[in-house]
């Protein structure tokens, strides 16, 4: 029985990182091309949501407004979840400066990103809608990128590249960065099969008549893309709108960051669940349970395979091997997560076992959570 679990752990764990990828990688080479069009400019409507963001606000401001699009086709929407701060004030003086049109809605009293993302989609103009967040950093030609896709009368949904950078803008070598390029490969992959299974919510389109009003608790950058294929569309990648995001610089902050969007991933799924139906969705469904919800779940396999590998260390070579292996990387794991909390920099060799590992504890955090029936529906700027 225990070598039984051991190999069954193993085949999953292989599977889910190495197997999905590279099934993924072979259905590619049948590619299914996005017909889009660089002249393809509609009027766009760019949505935020803020909360005490009196920090980045401006810059963001700034960003979205140095767009190479058409000013006369573009509109920023900031909807201020009750803020505190002058994060009001801010968008104010920007909107009354301005040769974009840019409009303030607060929500009263504070609800969440969600609901107030609910409160401001009716108002877009825009025959197409961007999601940003507060503090997103677009390179200038990143809203074109992504709105020449909607040429293509299929796609419904696109998500852009998100690149982690240190303060200084210059591009992360840890774990962080090698996990988001790990990704994005994948989803470049799921794009060429037919649409993606996750987003990056900071850069992120939709068609406006797609928009659905989700529940205050609903994560919108997960459950929107999974609602637009549901309705028959494509949700896809777009590698070359690229947004930047200053990396977390704590292992504290990061890890509650994680365990905060698996929680709402891991409900998101559960409310998506007819999804995962393979005689109504076929391929999606597949793709869909192994990419996210094994994904999530994969600390089950994982605790197996420690466990069974330890007890069988003295039967065979191979799980002696297994054992040693996973000492290793969980020991780097432990040297990388004390050498942050130093605040050094981690190189591959410790920032890749390190983040593998965090994330991991943070879906089990979070599958924790789910089964008690937590929820997380408001939240606060980042750190760091």
């Amino acid at each position: 029985m225990l070598e039984f679990l051991f190999w069954l752990s193993a085949v999953l764990v292989v599977y889910i990182y190495i197997g999905y990828p590279a099934l993924m990688g072979l259905l590619a080479l049948n590619k299914r091309p996005v017909a889009y069009d660089d002249s393809y400019q509609p009027n766009v409507s760019i949505l935020i949501a803020a909360y005490n963001e009196e920090k980045d606000i401006a810059e963001t401001l700034e960003n979205k407004i140095a767009q190479q699009y058409p000013r006369d086709r573009l509109e920023i929407l900031v909807v201020s979840d009750e803020s505190e701060d002058d994060t009001d004030q801010i968008v104010q003086r920007y909107a009354r400066k301005s040769d974009v049109s840019i409009r303030l809605l607060r929500q009263t009293p504070r609800q969440g990103k969600t609901a107030g993302l609910n409160l401001i989609a009716p108002e877009a103009k825009g025959e197409i809608i961007i999601f940003s967040d507060a503090n997103s950093q677009w390179a200038s030609d990143a809203l074109a990128k992504l709105v020449r896709n909607f040429a293509d009368p299929e796609v419904g949904y696109v998500t852009g590249k998100m690149i982690y950078t240190h303060d200084d803008g210059s591009l992360m070598g840890d774990g962080c960065s090698s996990y988001m390029k790990y990704e994005n490969w994948l989803r470049e992959k799921e794009t060429a099969v037919g649409s993606i299974v996750g987003v990056d919510g900071g850069i992120d389109a939709m068609r406006r008549n797609l928009y659905e009003p989700l529940s205050p608790d609903q994560l919108p950058d997960f459950v929107q893309p999974l609602k637009v294929v549901e309705k028959g569309w494509r949700a896809i990648y777009e590698p070359y709108a690229l947004l930047k995001e200053k990396a977390l610089k704590d292992s504290d902050s990061e890890f509650a960051m994680r365990v905060r969007v698996s929680l709402r991933a891991i409900w998101a799924l559960y409310d998506m669940r007819q999804l995962l139906n393979p005689i109504n969705h076929g391929r999606y469904a597949f793709q869909l349970l192994s990419h996210k919800v094994l994904r999530y779940y994969a600390f089950i396999p994982l605790a197996i395979m420690a466990v069974t590998s330890t007890i069988l260390s003295n039967d065979g070579a191979l799980y002696a091997l297994a054992f040693w292996g996973q000492v290793i990387v969980y020991g780097l794991a432990c040297v990388g997560h004390s050498r942050q909390s130093q605040g050094q920099n981690l190189s591959t060799a410790y920032g890749v076992p390190y983040y593998f590992t965090l994330l991991n504890w943070a879906c089990f955090k979070a599958a924790l959570a789910f089964s008690r029936g937590e929820k997380k529906v408001t939240w606060n700027p980042r750190k760091g």
